[in-house]
């Protein structure tokens, strides 16, 4: 079965990218750089290892605006333990862009223009993760896995489901903490359905293009991502944390180091608090091989900035990614909050 799956489907460097994009604005305040050190809600995503520092229920939600507010992003967890050695997480990610005007059908054959055929859709993409994370017997070590389920949605054009795997470590010793979180572990396989009837209307838009059904398949390939990070006291209230990260893809990018067998992105993330009550964040990441017009090759970096507040359970994060709007991608807001139960034991 699985045979006949690969011969009949194609292998994506970029799939399924809208799960590539991070959650809660404390993480991306500091670059994703927190693979070895989330320990809460939010390492549903992160890393499901870290799910086993929760003392008691957590729920977090975060908002986000991309493209001038062209897109929406927003993302949904709720965690809880289930002893003192293990906890469960779910959570829903949603990626849209909605009112998109349809003008397949705006001019007809005869070169008529009827606005009265011109409808509105939506393109929207969904992640349903059920994470599990159990302490090792082996001092420090913890693990966690999630299993997602995919949900894409263009419109009336095509709809796909998708399933997948990701599997997180994690290891604690002498204030050091190590982490490491495999993306699509087994490949992440999405099942397309195209609407045969939508296809024909426009196959023929542009002369020599989308004259063929495209492939009904997708796998995507498994990431890698490993870290490590301290906490340093500095005087009696305040606190830094500090991690760095390695992003690996399985493919030739324009990442950093990149070869034909693997592609690096390191991130760097930074965290300063006063008595954990506010939270100031840095972080740089995204570095890439820039090509620019007279063929020569520069390293581009995203700089990222974070706020937080924390009272009573209660967590409210800013994040301001990509400072100065490096490269092609324009900053964007970011706003999470995250409640703790625990507090009111």
């Amino acid at each position: 079965m699985l045979f006949t799956i690969y011969s009949h489907s194609q292998f994506r460097n970029y799939s399924n990218e809208f799960l590539n994009i991070g959650v809660d604005a404390a993480s991306l305040g500091m670059s994703k750089a927190v693979v070895a050190s989330t320990n809460d809600v939010n390492s549903s995503y992160w890393n499901p290892a870290g799910l086993v520092n929760i003392e008691d229920y957590q729920g977090s939600l975060m908002h986000a605006s991309y493209f001038s507010g062209i897109a929406t992003y927003n993302f949904a967890s709720f965690a809880m333990p289930i002893d003192k050695q293990s906890a469960l997480a779910i959570s829903i990610i949603r990626f849209g862009v909605d009112d998109i005007l349809n003008t397949t059908e705006l001019i007809d054959s005869e070169g008529n223009i009827d606005f009265n055929k011109v409808n509105l859709f939506s393109a929207a993409d969904y992640a349903f993760n059920i994470g599990y994370a159990k302490k090792l017997l082996l001092d420090g070590f913890s693990i966690g896995g999630n299993a997602k389920i995919v949900r894409r949605i263009i419109g009336d054009f095509a709809t796909s489901w998708g399933f997948g795997f990701d599997l997180g470590i994690q290891f604690e010793k002498n204030g050091w903490k190590f982490g490491a979180m495999a993306r699509d572990i087994t490949t992440t396989f999405n099942t397309w359905a195209i609407n045969e009837s939508e296809f024909e209307k426009i196959k023929n838009a542009i002369p020599g293009q989308n004259q063929e059904l495209p492939e009904t398949t997708e796998i995507t390939k498994p990431k890698l991502q490993v870290g490590a990070a301290k906490n340093f006291k500095i005087g009696r209230y305040f606190n830094l944390l500090t991690e760095i990260d390695l992003n690996m893809r399985f493919a030739e990018t324009n990442d950093l180091i990149s070869s034909s067998f693997l592609s690096i992105d390191p991130a760097f993330g930074f965290q300063l608090d006063y008595d954990e009550i506010v939270f100031l964040r840095l972080g740089a990441g995204n570095f890439q091989n820039t090509i620019e017009f007279d063929n020569s090759t520069s390293i581009s970096v995203q700089p990222n900035f974070g706020l937080g507040f924390k009272y009573k359970g209660i967590q409210v994060d800013y994040a301001l990614t990509n400072i100065g709007s490096v490269g092609n991608a324009l900053f964007s807001n970011v706003f999470s909050i995250k409640f703790d139960y625990s507090f009111y034991r």
